[in-house]
């Protein structure tokens, strides 16, 4: 099922402002920055990272697993518990 305009909006701020933060930690190592700082900054990324992949699996829960329940797929169940694992 497509995604809103607003949905794939704030979906593609998120993925931009993830680049710009691996572009920095990119900045930090050439600079040889402190490392404490450069992990500060892996762990900042790691964790949007983590934050876009749960906003795209409610989206995908409220959307195409619904649907796919109304019609007695019921496969869409084992596949939605395998991506909730792969998330963890």
């Amino acid at each position: 099922m497509p995604r809103s305009e607003s949905e794939q909006r704030q979906l593609q701020n998120r993925l931009n402002r993830m680049i710009g933060q691996l572009g920095g930690i990119k900045k930090m190592v050439e600079e040889n920055r402190y490392c404490g700082d450069i992990l500060n900054q892996v762990a900042a990324v790691e964790s949007a990272l983590q934050n876009f992949g749960y906003v795209v699996l409610q989206n995908h829960m409220e959307t195409c697993v619904t649907e796919k329940i109304r019609r007695g797929e019921e496969g869409i169940i084992e596949e939605t518990v395998e991506l909730i694992r792969k998330l963890k």
